[in-house]
């Protein structure tokens, strides 16, 4: 079976890890705006307004301004409120939290993917995906330890709530990805969150400096390449096979969080980090299993 045109699996790792490395810039640079007094909901904004020019002289310079239209406003509404929601459980997870530990509760986003899967699309789940579930949540029980005051609990709860936005949010994407493409599906996110997101600019708004300024450009900046990198990574490789790249998030969390915030993280980080991780490779490895074609399906393919 040939491989299908454009697929270049080792390029596609190399531009995830890319977008991993600018998507955890990004973390840290929040974690240093709010330790400046910029509020959450001017981080937000300036995140989402950023994105939109950048994006369109991306479509200008690339396949053209008609890449951007769509004939689904309404699920590109839901998924920019459910996405707004998500911004600020996952922002106020960083702040909230050092970066590792954030970063690392993020890393439960597969788990409640499978949970997920089971509530809403009905899909039957085998005894992998339910040992990779339990699996991670006691990495999860390790790291926060309940009611040993070691991990700020709210903090803790934030997180978990914008894995689990982010998992919600995916099935989105995977349904708006059957007739969308992704830069799309980036960009209307950020068109219809921005004026929303300025709602709240009256209340929160305040001077600043060139440095606050500089900061806020960096995190807008920082965040569309990300995304712009997730999405130039899935035109030579499969989610499946980049997927494991993800998990570098760790390596930028605890370099930004010695070098930016003098923190390492404790010991029971380094304990639950691999058993999350783990669950996270068991699920997406069964998934992909799951999903490839059989030899009686390729054989009925060449015969068509």
């Amino acid at each position: 079976m040939q491989a299908a045109p454009g697929h270049r699996p080792l390029l596609a790792l190399l531009i995830r890890l890319g977008a991993i490395a600018a998507l955890a810039t990004m973390s840290a640079l929040i974690k240093l705006a709010s330790e400046r007094g910029i509020h959450l909901a001017e981080i937000i904004f300036w995140r989402q307004f950023t994105t939109i020019p950048i994006l369109l002289c991306w479509v200008l310079a690339t396949t053209g301004l008609a890449t951007l239209g769509t004939r689904r406003p309404r699920t590109h509404a839901i998924r920019a409120l459910y996405g707004l929601v998500g911004m600020m459980l996952n922002f106020g997870a960083v702040i909230l939290l050092p970066l590792a530990e954030a970063t690392t509760i993020n890393f439960s986003v597969p788990i409640f993917a499978v949970i997920l899967s089971v509530l809403l699309l009905k899909e039957p789940v085998g005894i992998w995906r339910w040992s990779a579930v339990a699996l991670g949540f006691t990495g999860i029980l390790l790291i926060t330890q309940p009611g040993s005051g070691h991990v700020q609990l709210l903090g803790a709860a934030v997180a978990l709530g914008g894995a689990f936005m982010v998992a919600l949010i995916s099935i989105q994407i995977s349904d708006l990805s059957r007739t969308e493409k992704p830069i799309t599906i980036v960009f209307w996110f950020a068109a219809i969150s921005t004026p929303i997101a300025a709602l709240a600019l009256p209340f929160y708004a305040a001077p600043h400096g060139w440095q606050d300024w500089a900061l806020l450009g960096a995190i807008g900046v920082a965040g569309s390449v990300g995304q712009l990198l997730l999405t130039a990574a899935l035109r030579f490789g499969t989610v499946a096979s980049v997927i494991v790249m993800d998990y570098s998030a760790l390596f930028w969390a605890t370099l930004y969080g010695w070098l930016l915030f003098d923190r390492l993280p404790p010991a029971s980080t380094w304990l639950g980090a691999p058993l999350i991780v783990a669950a996270g490779i068991t699920i997406a490895w069964r998934e992909h299993r799951l999903t490839r074609p059989t030899a009686r399906d390729l054989a009925r393919v060449e015969g068509t």
